[in-house]
Order: C-alpha cells, then sequence, then structure tokens
C-alpha cells in the first residue's frame, strides 16, 4: 500500500496493475504480491494497530535522511516552525464511515495535519469525522506533535495555529513543552471599533495606499489564572475606498495573536502570514497524492491509509529535497533543465522520479535497471537511490 501511495495511487484496486509485475514485488523484498480483496481486508484488520510506530519512524527517517531543515532567522534567534491546521477533505457523494458535513460546507473528513520546516515535513496527522471541531482533542495532538519535532531536531520550535485553535488549553500545552508560539485570535463579540480606537492610540501607522491606514502594534490583556498580563499583537486596518469607491462607512478589519515572542509586532505579523504556505503543503496531500478521497469505507481504515500517506508524503518530500542536492559532488554537473528552488512539489518527483521510464534486465542471477544513455535524469536517480542505500546501511 506504500508503494501505492508514492505511485499517488491510494485506491485498492491499483494493485491489479501490478500482480503480473515481478520487479514490483521483489523490488520491495516480497515474494508475491496481493490481489486488491485481499490488501483491502488486510488493511481492515490492522486497525491502527501500528499507528505509533509508523509516526516514530516517519520522524526518525527525516532526522536521519533530510539534507536540510530550513529555520525561520528572527532578531531574537532561528526557530523551526511547526504550522498546525484542519483541512477538509471532500469525500461528497459516499457512505463512507466518518464522512460528515465540514466547516466548509461540504460532506467530507477534517483530518488536523501538523508539518515542520519551511520544507514542510509531514510530523503528524490524525483522520477526524468532518463535523468534530476543530478544537476537540487539538491539546494533545500538540502535545504529541511537539514530541515528535523534538525527536527529529533539537533546535527551537515555533508552533503557528489559526483562530479555530484560539483555546487557553493550547497556549498552557506550549508553555508546559517549552516551545514559542503565535496563535491567532478568535475576536467573537469583541468589537473592531474599540480595537480601531485603541490602535490610534498606541499603535504605529503603517504606510498603504490612498483611503486605507493601518495600525499595529502590542497591548497586553490578563489571562485567567496568570498574575501577569499576556501580550496581544494586533493590526487593525481602515478602509474608506475600497476598489475604487468611496465607502459610505469606513470598512475596519482586526487581527490579533497571542505570541509567546518578544519581537516587534511587524516581525511576528509576517511570521504568522508565513503560515498560509502550510496550505501549498495540503495541496500537495490532496491533489499530488490524490489522498483527498480515501478508499475505504470504514473509518480506521481510511486513518490507517492517510497514516501511510504521510511515510509516502516524506519519503516522497526527501527525494524531492535531495534533488536540490546538485552541487555537493553528487553528481557530475548541476543540470541546466533545473531553477532555483526552496522545495520540488510532490507531483514533480512523481512524474520525474518515480515514474521514470526504465529497463529491467536480468543477467547473472541479478537484478539490474538500465534507465539509457539518454536519460537526463538518470544521474540524478542514482544520486538519490545511494543516498538513501546510505541512510538504511
Amino acid at each position: 500500500m506504500l508503494s501505492l501511495l508514492c505511485l499517488g495511487k491510494p485506491d485498492y484496486q491499483a494493485i491489479e496493475l501490478f500482480r503480473n509485475n515481478p520487479f514490483f514485488f521483489q523490488s520491495l523484498g516480497l515474494t508475491d504480491c496481493p490481489s486488491s480483496p485481499t490488501l483491502r481486508q488486510r488493511i481492515d484488520v490492522i486497525e491502527g494497530s501500528f499507528d505509533s510506530i509508523i509516526k516514530e519512524e516517519s520522524a526518525d527517517l527525516i532526522r536521519r535522511a533530510s539534507p536540510v531543515i530550513t529555520g525561520i532567522k528572527t532578531s531574537c534567534g532561528e526557530f523551526f516552525a511547526m504550522d498546525i491546521d484542519v483541512s477538509p477533505f471532500d469525500n461528497s457523494k459516499t457512505q463512507k464511515e466518518g464522512v460528515s458535513r465540514t466547516y466548509k460546507g461540504i460532506d467530507g473528513f477534517a483530518p488536523i495535519i501538523a508539518y515542520l520546516g519551511q520544507e514542510g515535513y509531514l510530523v503528524n496527522l490524525e483522520l477526524r469525522e468532518g463535523s468534530q471541531h476543530c478544537q476537540k482533542n487539538t491539546p494533545e495532538f500538540i502535545k504529541e506533535s511537539i514530541n515528535y519535532a523534538k525527536r527529529i531536531t533539537s533546535q527551537k520550535i515555533l508552533l503557528r495555529l489559526d483562530s479555530g485553535n484560539d483555546s487557553r488549553d493550547n497556549i498552557d500545552v506550549c508553555r508546559d513543552e517549552g516551545v514559542e508560539f503565535i496563535i491567532k485570535r478568535n475576536l467573537r463579540r469583541e468589537n473592531p471599533q474599540d480595537w480601531l480606537k485603541l490602535a490610534k492610540e498606541i499603535g504605529t501607522s503603517v504606510p498603504c495606499r490612498n483611503g486605507k491606514q493601518i495600525w499595529q502594534g502590542k497591548t497586553f490583556q490578563t489571562l485567567q489564572g496568570d498574575p501577569l498580563p499576556f501580550p496581544i499583537i494586533f493590526e487593525v486596518t481602515e478602509r474608506t475606498i475600497q476598489k475604487g469607491q468611496t465607502l459610505l462607512f469606513p470598512q475596519v478589519s482586526v487581527d490579533s495573536y497571542w505570541s509567546s515572542l518578544d519581537l516587534q509586532p511587524q516581525e511576528v505579523i509576517l511570521l504568522y502570514h508565513d503560515h498560509a504556505t502550510s496550505e501549498q503543503f495540503h495541496s500537495e496531500l490532496k491533489s499530488d497524492m490524490d489522498l483527498e478521497r480515501l478508499p475505504s469505507c470504514n473509518f480506521k481504515s481510511n486513518a490507517f491509509i492517510l497514516l501511510l500517506g504521510m511515510l509516502a508524503y516524506n519519503l516522497l518530500r526527501l527525494c524531492g529535497q535531495e534533488s536540490l542536492r546538485e552541487d555537493n559532488g553528487n553528481i557530475e554537473m548541476t543540470p541546466e533543465y533545473r531553477c532555483h528552488a526552496q522545495r520540488r512539489r510532490i507531483r514533480t518527483v512523481i512524474l520525474d522520479l518515480i515514474y521514470m521510464a526504465g529497463r529491467i534486465i536480468h543477467r547473472s542471477r541479478k537484478w539490474i535497471i538500465s534507465f539509457g544513455r539518454m536519460n537526463p535524469l538518470a544521474p540524478l536517480w542514482k544520486s538519490i537511490y545511494k543516498r538513501f542505500v546510505s541512510v538504511v546501511t
């Protein structure tokens, strides 16, 4: 199943394409290949028995094999960002267990996912029913994710959450685990006009276009049970002109954040805006690997397949990041077709490296893969293969 996920084929029926292909199961060290009904039955029997093992092995794999994990440099040091968010999976018009109405207005699942670093390594995930509130069981998930992140790196961790997870419980977990955090606040019943008044009094005006004014600043609020007030970073925007039309009444919008970082308000706001990069990682998991519509009617089986998808995602991500190391002596020269990039999309890795055409040769009681002399990606493929062999051994 893991091999099918690396091919971008998460459905059971896809295994039938490889049952008569000896290279498929020989490359995996198997003696034969199961049928699609057998594969389905075996996954249904597992029901989460190996969840912790897969998560631990995934974290250890990232620690051993990742070329680099890019952090975020700030005026108070460097941090490894860990972004946690819920991303709805559209499984409408199906009768799968756990499919229900999500906050996006579609029927499906609402898994919570944690990524680490600018490369977007997948640290932890959990399949949830679509109607489950994003904050339910999230403190436990955050604590588990932090532990896996610490298993990968010893550097400082910066946790970023959106307003759906504005909860005192999450702040307490971050304090207990010793990680920094930026959590967008849910304004709930707070009046934007009160924030506008406060911003004009203590905030700093930011230059912007005509008809729009922005104030940024820091204020403090006492949390229940804490003797000292806690800092809040805010950004208040007042618009008097919208799309070239003068508004009869000014439009006020407010963004505010809980933050444990001792930074200037503008720097904290920019750090949180970078949290939106995780949406690209969601799209790679859902679209590039085709994992949005999970194959089973059993909720626990789908949860297990999604967990295998996490391991497959990290394997493909590591292949993509290793392909960027083209000037470290692994191959003879940097190919001209490669442009500068911080990461490769999962779909690019699948099309360039996984679906690479080759010839299987059996000679001298050995199996050999031949890619041909004119294949421009063959040296890169061999470089990545040697790298992973050295990691495993």
